[in-house]
């Protein structure tokens, strides 16, 4: 699939070359920047595929380019944190210190690239619909059913994000509306996302892989619906719970049937490399290093590498040395776990040839312990590092994993929870089926019941760096040992924010250098330079 991916990443259609019946092998070849202004009719699926695919772009920009919804959601949480750096550096004006601290500002980048890279996909959205109803792109009959669907459930994607993090935005659906747009509230932006699948999700195609991977088949629709039913809440107010146990079960049903999607036996399968060919993705952002040349595309590895591991992985550029895992969270994992064996670079440091390395600031070992002095002051060699993608020998400042956004995992969780919340019985079941794959040397161990998971955490919250110790541990939070099962599944996967909101922890506890905040810090504001823009707009509360 790494050929389609090539594809997948050039960008989007051309004005001037796209005219009449082009053939596929002439699109690697052309700058796909601007809009179709000439009409264009795709005959196949590849047409199409090459068509549709330049609205999916922004979603791989929105997660993971520099400041992204993957630190939106991660930086800001319990799990990690990028401390000042002796000797290295990552200050940058205290916006991490601020995510951390829940004091970021309307006018923080973090804070601005959520909405822009997101609300431009929905703009790619809106002008391929229109250039479909007037003509432009020539699609007829089934096709031109399906593809229309699949662009508003896409559309509706990156409206999940919006309503994850802002909540009240505008919905925008005509590209031809020159009006400012007026501001929704978060519920009418929900029940819009829930509509637009519901509406549409029946014209999608089922088809797992080929040319429909990293897009939006029938699965992926019911998985995003799940999500929507399992936020619903927090998002629009009322609970959902029976609602995304039925979404839930079309994915889980399709899969035990088919075969196409599953849980992989090798909990690093969904992460490596090559990785595009994994039963476990549902929805995979495609990356290659070669074709997706954003500087800060996929960067984890100099995201989170001391420098010096630069001659661990024999990598083309030499790593920043920043995020890392915050001590709480570590100490929560069982030490029998292989998630936090495998997902965690930990301990002493070698070169590719085996020598041990040494911090060049310090002079000391490179070596990684579960220690964080706090968020202003640490050694660039201490806290441990992400490690659940698989950093490929040799690899430039890009990854070319592709990013699962939805897998199969989060299927059965979701469900679990749901049926947890809804008094239901089978979640242990459903958790112990994720379990077994980290807990092959001691199979025991991986079994959950649903009793187990109505306990509270084992996270011990409370403040914990240099300037204060205290212990409010995690017993009190509801159905807190489902929450701990989702964090030790997706660490690393930009999401905790949103779960620690569902579960009530995410304003209420203290971690590491971060004091429980206030109940508006649920949502971000709408960033300073678009509310210049629209006077339509009135700020979320708290800001």
């Amino acid at each position: 699939m790494k050929t389609s991916i090539k594809i997948w990443s050039l960008g989007v259609l051309a004005a001037t070359t796209l005219v009449g019946n082009t053939a596929c092998t002439e699109l690697l070849d052309e700058s796909y920047s601007q809009v179709v202004s000439e009409k264009y009719s795709p005959t196949n699926d590849a047409d199409i595929s090459y068509l549709v695919n330049a609205a999916y772009i922004p979603w791989r920009q929105t997660m993971l380019l520099w400041n992204g919804v993957v630190r939106s959601e991660e930086l800001c949480a319990d799990q990690d944190v990028i401390p000042a750096r002796l000797g290295i550096g990552w200050v940058d004006g205290y916006i991490y210190k601020r995510w951390h601290q829940h004091v970021w500002t309307t006018e923080d980048d973090g804070v601005l690239q959520g909405w822009e890279r997101t609300f431009e996909g929905i703009n790619t959205c809106n002008r391929l619909l229109s250039q479909i109803e007037d003509g432009v792109i020539g699609v007829t009959g089934e096709a031109k059913t399906e593809l229309v669907s699949e662009l508003k459930v896409l559309r509706a994607s990156y409206y999940y994000i919006l309503c994850d993090l802002y909540g009240n935005v505008p919905i925008v659906t005509d590209f031809k509306d020159t009006n400012l747009p007026q501001q929704s509230t978060r519920k009418e932006v929900y029940d819009f996302i829930v509509r637009e699948i519901t509406e549409n999700i029946g014209n999608l195609s089922e088809t797992a892989r080929g040319y429909y991977y990293g897009r939006f088949n029938k699965w992926a629709a019911y998985t995003l619906l799940a999500k929507m039913y399992l936020n619903a809440e927090v998002y629009a107010g009322t609970a959902q719970w029976n609602e995304c146990i039925a979404a839930c079960d079309q994915v889980i049903n399709f899969a035990k049937s088919s075969g196409e999607y599953g849980l992989e036996s090798d909990i690093n399968a969904p992460f490596l490399t090559e990785n595009e060919n994994s039963k476990e993705i549902i929805f995979g952002l495609p990356f290659d290093e070669v074709y997706v040349t954003d500087w800060n595309a996929f960067d984890f590895h100099m995201y989170t590498l001391a420098p010096e591991n630069q001659d661990t992985y024999q990598l083309k550029a030499r790593p920043w040395g920043g995020v890392c895992a915050i001590p709480q969270f570590i100490d929560t994992f069982d030490p029998d776990d292989q998630r936090l064996a495998d997902w965690y670079i930990t301990g002493q440091q070698y070169s590719y040839a085996g020598d041990s390395l040494f911090e060049s600031t310090t002079g000391v070992p490179l070596d990684y312990p579960n220690v964080v002095p706090s968020i202003d002051e640490s050694y660039p060699y201490q806290g441990y590092r992400w490690g659940k993608f698989e950093y490929a020998i040799g690899i430039t400042n890009r990854l070319s994993n592709d990013w699962p956004q939805f897998r199969y995992a989060d299927v059965l969780l979701m469900k679990a929870e749901a049926l947890m919340r809804a008094g239901k019985p089978g979640a242990g079941a459903l958790v112990t089926e994720v379990r077994q794959r980290a807990f092959g040397a001691n199979p025991a161990k991986a079994v959950v019941s649903d009793a187990d998971l109505n306990a509270g955490s084992c996270y011990d919250y409370g403040r914990r760096d240099t300037y204060s110790t205290a212990h409010e541990g995690g017993a009190d939070i509801k159905y807190g040992r489902m929450l701990d099962e989702l964090g030790w599944e997706f660490c690393q996967e930009g999401r905790r924010r949103q779960d620690l909101i569902r579960f009530g922890v995410f304003t209420t506890k203290s971690w590491f250098s971060h004091d429980a905040s206030d109940a508006t810090k649920n949502l971000y504001p709408i960033p300073n330079k678009i509310m210049l823009t629209n006077s339509n707009l009135k700020q979320n509360p708290g800001y």
